[in-house]
């Protein structure tokens, strides 16, 4: 082990108890933040509605107009907005660590479009009916996707891996993308189903939605909070982490099935929303520092808050349309994007 992977790996061990104490304090602020920024994008819309009538609506249904929007398009909309952000910035700071790849996400990666593409597939076979298959389809794109290009970037030599990955991700991405575009121009019916949803947008989530994608999420970020350790072991490279006892192909598959469970289900959820898992994971690092014990959970709730408060934001500002948050989120992630690649290739010369 070298010195500098020595030194990396003393400080997942090295914070003091008042650090947590601290950690601890700013990760249950942003917990009591989430519920607030929900609560406000639940409030959004044509008609604003005030937080007594949304509690009304949650524990005394009247049946009424305002109670049937609350309960059926808006309460569904920011629960999509929570786990889809929660379950992009964990993937992207998984895929961040087992290829030890500052720019890995699923955005860039290409497991948001392979799961887009899927999705649009089985719209145009099936229809937009067909909630259970579209879900189904959305894992095994994100699946297939996330192996083309771990496969394809790792041939040859090991030196500039890393760049690899994301020339790989990126030309993957453009051709799936040019394939969803392909089909939607063929056929209407499924462009006028998902035409908001390929941009990455909240829109038209129903409880059902939400209902059937939620228990395979849960599952995926229950598994990233279980094994903090190893994935700091993965971060640390292939050889350190046999060095510690662990079998990095064993965990690698670990790591990629949670990254699947839970971009897969993000993208059936709010479409390919570029971005968070890149944008939230550094920041995290950077505040945070690199404990996954810490980092985890920090990435769970910043994702969310992150989605919904631009999801809210994009429908203040463009109150008269739809605004998918996708674009919200492209207007806020490239900027950081290109001072991120600047950054790496600054380190890296």
């Amino acid at each position: 082990m070298s010195d500098k992977q020595t030194a990396k790996a003393a400080s997942y061990t090295k914070y003091a108890p008042r650090e947590d104490r601290v950690r601890l304090a700013a990760l249950s602020a942003l917990f009591c933040m989430l519920p607030a920024a929900a609560i406000w994008s639940v409030g959004l819309g044509a008609t604003a509605i005030s937080f007594k009538e949304i509690l009304d609506a949650i524990f005394a249904f009247d049946g009424s107009r305002d109670h049937l929007v609350i309960t059926t398009i808006r309460i569904p909309r920011a629960l999509a907005g929570i786990l889809a952000g929660g379950g992009l910035a964990i993937s992207g700071a998984i895929m961040q660590a087992i290829t030890n790849n500052p720019l890995a996400s699923p955005s860039l990666l290409g497991v948001n479009a392979g799961a887009a593409f899927a999705v649009v597939l089985t719209l145009s076979f099936f229809g937009a009916g067909a909630s259970h298959v579209y879900i189904w389809s959305a894992f095994g794109g994100a699946a297939i996707a996330a192996v083309l290009v771990y496969v394809f970037g790792s041939i040859g030599p090991r030196h500039g891996t890393q760049i690899k990955l994301v020339l790989t991700g990126a030309v993957l991405t453009a051709f799936l993308t040019s394939l969803t575009t392909a089909l939607l121009i063929f056929d209407q019916s499924a462009l006028d189903s998902v035409r908001l949803w390929t941009a990455g947008s909240l829109s038209g989530r129903t409880m059902t939605d939400v209902q059937l994608i939620a228990p395979y999420m849960l599952v995926g970020i229950a598994m990233a909070l279980a094994f903090p350790r190893h994935l700091a072991a993965m971060s640390l490279g292939a050889d350190v982490a046999k060095t510690l006892g662990q079998n990095p192909v064993v965990w690698r598959a670990i790591a990629i099935t949670v990254v699947i469970l839970l971009a897969g289900g993000a993208v059936a959820l709010a479409g390919p929303v570029g971005f968070v898992g890149l944008v939230v994971p550094h920041i995290i690092r950077f505040t945070v520092g690199p404990d996954f014990r810490w980092t985890i959970p920090f990435n769970a709730i910043s994702g969310a808050l992150l989605v919904i408060t631009a999801d809210s934001i994009g429908r203040v500002l463009f109150a008269s349309q739809d605004f998918p948050v996708g674009v919200t989120m492209a207007l806020i992630g490239a900027p950081f994007f290109i001072w991120l690649a600047r950054a790496c290739a600054e380190g890296s010369s």
